[in-house]
């Protein structure tokens, strides 16, 4: 019915309906460059030229639209409000970079880290990692919040194992994105069901079929890894570096109370901008206390106390902590944060959007949808349909919510049609929508997770196992009809479309 609404505008205003040979020209144009920035520049592709791929790609979508009647002033606005769309994640992420320089300037990152070294065995490291990510989440419902504060700790503590970050981030991923996805406390998890008309906790024990088997899977794969893992060759390590945190930290169970605090407010669903500023200024006042020398050693100002701390504390919070142990992998895991260390990813973030914005004002999104609709013919074909699009969603528009809400939109009278249950297309939207948000550099989850965990998306992307896997396992059910629900006379009443 939208979709009808928006064809008929187009023609009111004598603009042509884009064909699908037009809306394929920006995304080849898209995919060339960003496969050729790979290519050329690795991983610094989303430090500038991924940047420039998608400013390229908006261009074509533009023209596109220019040469089917639409005006620049159309064009134009529609470049506002795909930026309007992303001024919030944006307004985090400069938040995040502020609360992890504030956090390991007071201790708060280093006793995560120390603590972890205590009880984290290496051959159980990775896995152990998903599974407390995965709790935490579930009990506050959120992946962001997870990774920008155990997450950080883990990266930092599989540094000083000498494991491997690349992994660590994907284990981080994975439990984070199966408890965001799986809590009725999720943003998403919320939102599925309302688009696709049931309700949350039908939703939620729908998804326990695709779900569940999934982060099995990934558990047993990284446990599997952790297994090869040489632990007398990570002695020697974890003890340097449990030493030199001592040393340079002062490191006891206080330091951990603006995370224990930030984590409650998330779970009361305290506005997350307000929550996460929380968490820094008390981060500034545990580092005023405890940390005193590391502040006045960063500002170098030994003269007036005072503003020595002052400036210290504005450095870190502006271009994050620095540390100079004379230990070059310590010194590394704990120079981060700052809000100027979010640029390049407010940027990505920013042309991703004005894409995206273009693609869907144009037309040519829809376009692209209604041409996978047409290769539908039976529920398999609708679920690996819907699959596709929320992929292709994530990857076009680069925000989460839409992978969520435009697939949910445009495929809900098809599957009432087909007399499927509501619930079929809720699960479907989050086994493809919500969980490969993260897997895409340019989107705002994966260029999110990149910014905090300091990992690249394309290096932590084969280790996102319950990323990869759970769309690959709603898959499967789709077209050999595992728990796939049919709809009875009173669902269709209650989800007819008005």
């Amino acid at each position: 019915m939208e979709t009808q609404t928006k064809s008929d505008s187009l023609k009111a205003n004598s603009i042509d309906e884009p064909s699908i040979q037009q809306a394929l020209i920006p995304i080849s144009a898209l995919v060339f460059l960003l496969s050729l920035s790979v290519y050329l520049f690795g991983a610094d592709a989303s430090s500038g030229p991924n940047q420039i791929a998608l400013c390229v790609g908006a261009i074509f979508a533009a023209l596109v639209g220019w040469q089917n009647g639409q005006s620049w002033l159309d064009i134009e606005q529609s470049i506002v409000s795909g930026i309007t769309v992303a001024i919030k994640p944006l307004l985090i992420l400069f938040c995040v970079g502020a609360l992890i320089g504030s956090w390991i300037m007071s201790g708060t990152v280093p006793t995560m880290i120390y603590y972890s070294l205590l009880i984290l065995d290496p051959a159980i490291f990775y896995a152990a990692s998903c599974v407390i990510c995965a709790l935490i989440a579930l009990s506050i419902g959120s992946s962001w919040t997870v990774a920008g504060t155990v997450g950080i700790a883990l990266i930092g503590a599989s540094g000083g194992l000498g494991l491997s970050p690349e992994i660590t981030a994907g284990a981080i991923i994975s439990g984070a994105y199966f408890g965001d996805k799986m809590s009725p406390l999720s943003e998403t998890t919320n939102l599925a069901p309302a688009v696709a008309g049931t309700d949350l906790f039908t939703h939620i024990g729908h998804m326990v079929w695709t779900t569940i088997p999934s982060i099995l899977l990934a558990i047993i794969l990284f446990t599997f890894i952790g297994l090869n893992i040489d632990s007398s060759a990570t002695s020697s390590n974890l003890e340097i570096t449990m030493r030199l945190l001592t040393e340079n930290f002062s490191i006891n169970v206080l330091m951990l109370l603006p995370v224990f605090t930030l984590l409650i407010m998330a779970n009361k669903k305290f506005p997350p901008i307000p929550t996460i500023l929380t968490g820094t200024l008390l981060g500034i006042v545990i580092a005023l206390i405890f940390q005193p020398s590391a502040i006045i050693s960063l500002s170098g100002n030994t003269s007036n106390v005072f503003l020595g701390l002052f400036e210290g504390v504005w450095y870190t919070l502006f271009d994050g902590f620095i540390l100079n142990s004379g230990n070059q992998t310590l010194d590394e895991l704990m120079t981060r944060g700052g809000m100027s260390s979010m640029l390049s990813t407010v940027w990505l973030v920013l042309c991703a959007m004005v894409f995206g914005g273009v693609m869907e004002s144009t037309g040519l999104l829809r376009c692209l949808v209604n041409y996978a609709l047409s290769f539908v013919h039976s529920t398999g074909s609708l679920i690996a349909t819907t699959i596709i699009t929320c992929v292709g969603a994530n990857l076009i528009t680069s925000d989460q919510y839409i992978s969520v809400v435009l697939p949910g939109r445009m495929y809900k009278i098809e599957y009432e049609r087909r007399n499927l249950h509501s619930k079929n297309l809720s699960r479907t939207l989050e086994d493809a929508g919500t969980i490969t948000s993260p897997l895409v550099p340019w989107n705002t989850c994966g260029a999110y997770m990149a910014g905090t965990l300091g990992v690249a998306t394309f290096a932590y992307l084969p280790y996102c196992f319950f990323n990869l896997i759970n769309p690959i396992v709603a898959l499967i059910y789709g077209f050999l009809d595992i728990k796939i629900t049919s709809a009875t006379n009173e669902d269709l009443s209650h989800t007819a479309v008005p």
